[in-house]
């Protein structure tokens, strides 16, 4: 079953600020998000338009090295 994507959802990605490198690429309904507070002092969410992305796990998709979790 898909998640649920409407006007109250947030797309993200979350980088590790130590290695800088993508831990995950998700999104979620904004009330499940904490208003915003990152609770891990080392990661970094970074919210996205939906348009970027999906334009981002596109991308990442095509690529047969990359791994998303959508």
């Amino acid at each position: 079953m898909a998640k649920k994507q409407d006007k109250d959802t947030r797309y993200f990605v979350e980088v590790d600020l130590q290695s800088l490198k993508i831990i995950r690429c998700a999104y979620a309904q904004k009330q499940a998000l904490d208003k915003g507070r990152q609770p891990d002092a080392k990661i970094h969410r970074l919210f996205l338009t939906k348009g970027q992305y999906n334009r981002f796990v596109t991308r990442c998709a095509s690529d047969p090295g990359a791994a998303i979790e959508p």
